[in-house]
């Protein structure tokens, strides 16, 4: 897989925003953290949201990062798998609506 954009050893290289970009940075765990804590969502709720984001956005670093922390919030493979389809009805309900075919009926 060297040839791969997805390499996990990758993530280290992302101690350098700190350096380049500090405040920025901050700024944004910051968001993330407070968005991402238990609240009216729970946090297992929040890290399947998570899953099913990232696989629309199409993260692979995402992805494994989400996957971990929702299993580790006590999601079952189950609801994770069911969140992956349910991103890709999402996704496919989208494309149906900007089909050429839509313009015509």
């Amino acid at each position: 897989m060297e040839n791969s954009l997805y390499q996990r050893e990758n993530l280290r290289h992302l101690s350098k925003l700190g350096q380049l970009a500090p405040e920025q940075l901050q700024a944004f765990q910051s968001f993330s953290e407070t968005a991402m804590a238990a609240g009216t969502l729970t946090n297992k709720e929040k890290e399947i949201i998570a899953v099913a984001v990232a696989h629309a956005t199409e993260c692979p670093y995402c992805i494994d990062v989400h996957t971990r922390k929702a299993k580790a919030a006590g999601a079952s493979l189950e609801e994770l798998v069911e969140a992956a389809f349910v991103t890709a009805a999402i996704e496919a309900g989208g494309q149906l609506r900007t089909a050429r075919i839509c313009r015509t009926l």
